[in-house]
């Protein structure tokens, strides 16, 4: 049972801490001493407290106002393969996701928002470093060495996330004092330095997934995503980004593309070779297992950030859109984002992930407690990898789903081996990965064109890597990673004006979209609620017969095409939210905001 951000006394125990108060209780901590006799030395020389408190540095994501609500709803929009639907309204959330975020937002201008919560999980996170590393006595394979490890990489994820949201932030890496509580920003490449360094502490101390009792589930720190995301934090840290002087590289000589491409790398190939993680068999089949639930470790999904039934909102933020309570959900929502209506047509017709990530209908009200698909347009698509239909959970919370967001897979590791590879070795050395990701993504008859001869036609680095560009978007649309990678590759404004011209084509069905149909014909299936669609194959324009009944394919995109991000805006010159001017007003004149905001 998931019971990660149930935390509880976990949370209380750090909450003695730092001196402040929760009323969680968990049964696997009842037995924890009095609270006046817990201090440092008793919870971080004690493996079950020392474990409490690791978890409670994780407890503020889970808050309302952080990953939750605020975070992971609004971060990662939009790209050229993912939109989100609040930008065709004026307002704080379209501003947050077409590239006109303002300090003031009224989603986000809050003293109990993301900002302030991840600053939290970091306070946490350096107690319980300074406590274990103190009195716990941590060793590579030992449960303390296992806790400490995972502390790190807490704190890392709680700074790679807000540098990639904010640019440039404080650093706190010990617990604060009088001295330091108001402190200026650090430059992101120092912040970058560290967290590589820790991460690679981190590596030594925690197990491979499965070698221990601490590494079985997805929702706790392994090896495999240690190293996938050191690999990831040197990739971007090398990568283009918007300094208050510009969109560049890092000038620091630690951060060159050969030192951190050659880094990653290795980390990559040390998971290839580990043989702790892999591809699942089919690309469905692991969406399956996720939205089942399953979060056994060794498979494809290296960590996700653990969410109780009761907390967390990625379907209820991502899924297919369900319009009302019905036979596979009693909580009618999902559909705030989706693919941009090009995706579809992007993929080869052969790719499994197509369906899978693409899904042009929604579940309509229910009649009798069953509802059926319905088409929604051209203009609306749901990302299908997130799916209320394929869980066994009946979930009847109000606002939340109780799914895990996955924070990185190993497709990941193939793809930036395969970059990486490609810039230091040459395109031979990124085709075995870049053909293991096809393989899974074709049909076995289809691999001697569609992956052996596609990928040995890549004979140059620029070929190669515009190739790997494009896999990234058919194997993680709806995975809201697309802008972090499109800034790293200096291609954000490229890309989303290239979009911006293929909806154009594609709404008025010319250049590459010239034959995709303005007709769909449908019909029900056995079960009374599964869509039989012709029509969405390009050059599908007969009609199949009188038992299909018609739909028009043919809505206007001029909303999206203008709502990618606002008109007037350079979203080179926006790649960043601004600090929230609750936390600037708070600052003591500490902090400032870049970038003309």
């Amino acid at each position: 049972m998931k019971n990660l951000i149930k935390i509880c006394l976990a949370f209380l125990l750090i909450c003695l801490v730092v001196s402040c108060e929760e009323d969680f209780v968990d049964e696997d901590f009842l037995d924890a001493p009095a609270k006046s006799s817990l201090d440092e030395s008793t919870i971080f020389s004690t493996v079950g407290l020392a474990r409490g408190a690791v978890d409670g540095i994780l407890e503020p994501i889970g808050q309302t106002n952080s990953y939750r609500g605020r975070f992971i709803p609004y971060y990662g929009f939009n790209t050229d393969v993912e939109y989100n639907y609040s930008a065709g309204d004026e307002g704080s959330d379209a501003d947050l996701v077409y590239y006109d975020a303002k300090p003031s937002n009224s989603r986000m201008n809050t003293d109990n928002n993301a900002w302030a919560l991840m600053y939290q999980g970091i306070e946490r996170a350096n107690i319980v470093i300074r406590g274990i590393r103190t009195y716990g006595s941590p060793e590579p394979g030992t449960e303390f060495g296992q806790l400490l490890g995972a502390a790190l990489t807490y704190r890392a994820i709680y700074y790679a996330d807000l540098m990639k949201a904010w640019g440039d932030v404080p650093a706190r890496f010990e617990p604060i004092t009088s001295e330091t509580l108001y402190l200026p920003k650090t430059s992101r490449d120092t912040i970058y330095k560290r967290l590589i360094s820790d991460l690679g502490e981190a590596s030594t101390l925690v197990a491979w997934p499965n070698a221990s009792p601490a590494t079985t589930t997805v929702e706790r720190i392994n090896k495999a995503f240690v190293k996938g995301f050191r690999a990831r934090l040197a990739m971007v840290a090398s990568g283009f980004q918007q300094y208050p002087d510009g969109v560049r590289r890092s000038n620091d000589p630690d951060l060159s593309v050969q030192q951190m491409y050659q880094l990653a790398l290795e980390e990559c190939r040390s998971v290839i070779n580990s043989g702790t993680a892999s591809l699942e068999p089919s690309f469905e089949g692991f969406w399956r297992r996720y939205n089942e639930e399953n979060i056994n470790a060794g498979g494809e999904s290296l960590w996700e950030i653990p969410f109780a039934d009761g907390r967390g909102r990625v379907l209820f933020s991502f899924a297919v859109r369900h319009r009302s309570a019905d036979q596979f959900t009693g909580q009618p929502r999902g559909g705030t984002a989706g693919p941009t209506p090009t995706v579809y047509y992007d993929f080869d017709e052969e790719d499994t992930r197509r369906d899978v990530t693409a899904v042009p209908y929604e579940w309509g009200a229910a009649i009798d407690g069953i509802a059926q698909q319905e088409l929604v347009g051209i203009d609306t698509w749901y990302f299908g990898k997130y799916r209320y239909e394929w869980m066994n959970r009946y979930v009847t919370s109000t606002n939340d789903d109780g799914v895990n967001l996955i924070y990185m897979r190993y497709a990941e590791i193939l793809l930036t081996a395969a970059e990486a590879a490609n810039e230091l070795e040459g395109p031979g050395a990124a085709a075995p990965y870049l053909k293991e990701i096809r393989q899974r993504a074709f049909p076995s008859d289809q691999h001697s064109e569609k992956v052996d001869a596609y990928v040995n036609a890549l004979s140059s680095k620029e070929q190669m890597f515009n190739a790997i560009v494009e896999e990234y978007k058919y194997e993680f649309t709806g995975e809201m990673d697309r802008k972090m990678d499109l800034i790293r590759w200096n291609l954000l404004s490229e890309k989303l004006d290239e979009e911006k011209q293929e909806l154009s084509d594609l709404n008025n069905r010319t250049g590459d979209y010239a034959n995709v149909p303005t007709t769909l014909y449908f019909k029900y299936e056995e079960d009374g609620y599964t869509l039989d669609i012709y029509g969405l194959e390009r050059g599908e324009t007969s009609n199949p017969g009188p038992e299909y009944s018609a739909f028009t394919w043919d809505q206007p995109l001029d909303e999206i095409i203008n709502t990618i991000y606002k008109p007037g805006v350079d979203p080179d010159n926006r790649q960043f939210w601004p600090i929230w001017q609750v936390f600037i007003d708070a600052s003591n004149g500490q902090l400032v905001n870049d970038y003309g905001y």
